[in-house]
């Protein structure tokens, strides 16, 4: 059931930016965060896939099915390129297990019977328990 899934490099936009947060006198000078952009639409998934992915209530998919995902988690630009790919792999790999159809069912007979029964006793004894008038 688990079925590879090849995504061709040419659907997925990679750009190199400038992260934010702390980096010293080199953080101005290199662009080492890593924006994807994916169109989920245009790309060669099977169309299940496609309604599975762009039904997730992902922020980072925009209303025109353009997964976005900005990657800036270590100093290296590679390893965010790297960390990119493997998040958006991850992704679509989550998306890929078809979902179980629930099936509704009812509890048996005994169930049902023990559960009032159950019921009969506790409401006995908490009857019992009552002010007794002299």
């Amino acid at each position: 059931m688990d079925q590879e899934i090849e995504l061709k490099e040419s659907e997925v936009t990679l750009r190199a930016i400038r992260a934010q947060g702390s980096g010293g006198q080199h953080v101005n000078k290199v662009s080492s965060a890593i924006h994807l952009r994916f169109d989920i639409s245009a790309s060669s998934l099977s169309e299940p896939l496609k309604k599975r992915l762009l039904a997730l209530k992902d922020s980072r998919i925009s209303k025109e099915g353009v997964l976005v995902m900005k990657v800036q988690d270590t100093r290296s630009q590679d390893m965010n390129r790297i960390l990119a790919w493997a998040r958006l792999s991850d992704l679509i790999q989550a998306c890929a297990k078809v979902p179980k159809t629930r099936r509704a069912t009812r509890p048996k007979r005994s169930s049902i019977e023990q559960r009032l029964e159950d019921k009969k006793k506790r409401s006995k004894l908490k009857s019992s328990r009552g002010f007794m008038k002299d």
